[in-house]
């Protein structure tokens, strides 16, 4: 996903990102969401998150 989108997505849930980079950008749209802020966390590309919007940009 490109940066303008994540971006929209972060001011659709009242998220101010300033200068944030991509991956906390994303970080504080799962916690906005109520889901864990784990983006770019996955360990040996292991991730249990199968319905997360981020997986393919995360563990790509």
């Amino acid at each position: 996903m490109i940066l303008k989108e994540i971006r929209e997505i972060a001011k659709g849930n009242g998220i101010r990102v300033g200068n944030m980079k991509k991956d906390n950008i994303i970080r504080a749209i799962q916690r906005a969401e109520g889901n864990f802020d784990c983006f770019g966390t996955a360990k040996a590309g292991f991730c249990d998150q199968a319905d997360c919007l981020w997986r393919k940009d995360c563990l790509g």
